[in-house]
């Protein structure tokens, strides 16, 4: 059970990944050919990992998460100390 919940929300990840970079536009336009050498066991880890089965799918969705990523910790980071602190939340 625990294993096809996994298997599920990585599906979901990706589809919701790839759905947010084509609302983006950053699936249309122009193609550009990427070349790269890579360890094949990282390839490989990614592809079980992510489900994905095609090189090119796989570089597609790793880029899209990259390029959509919205740097919460470093913008959490950056309010420090932007609370007072005798600031009293009524806990």
């Amino acid at each position: 059970m625990r294993a096809t919940l996994t298997a599920d929300l990585t599906i979901r990840r990706r589809i919701s990944v790839v759905a947010a970079a084509k609302d983006a536009g950053l699936l249309s336009g122009d193609n550009s050919h990427v070349g790269a050498r890579l360890p094949r066991r990282l390839v490989d880890e990614a592809k079980a990992r992510s489900g994905i089965t095609s090189t090119t799918d796989l570089v597609e969705y790793a880029l899209a998460k990259v390029a959509l990523e919205d740097n919460f910790g470093a913008k959490l980071d950056a309010r420090k100390g932007s609370i007072p602190s005798d600031l009293e939340f009524g806990f």
